[in-house]
């Protein structure tokens, strides 16, 4: 299923670019058409990546569900790479 409308923490995957097949979450919102994504490896939090949201699909998870909650402000890069690194188990 893919989502139209990210949110902080919606975990989402690269479909265009030389990052395709990565998996991410949404940082935050920019605008309509672009978002910030991390990933806690390549990509930490000091220094998110900016995708389109033609390039990226979305999914309906969260990273809050696999233990990186964005609201609580207690999220670090080892902590979001941990719970990307669970989703991508669960979803093979």
């Amino acid at each position: 299923m893919k989502l139209k409308i990210p949110t902080t923490g919606t975990i989402c995957t690269s479909s265009q670019g030389r990052d395709k097949g990565n998996i991410y979450a949404v940082y935050s919102v920019e605008s309509d058409s672009f978002v910030l994504v991390v990933d806690g490896i390549r990509r930490k939090l000091d220094s998110p990546k900016r995708k389109n949201l033609k390039h990226l699909a979305l999914t309906p998870h969260n990273a809050a569900e696999y233990g990186a909650d964005f609201s609580n402000g207690k999220v670090n890069d080892c902590i979001l790479a941990y719970a990307l690194k669970q989703y991508a188990q669960t979803k093979n």
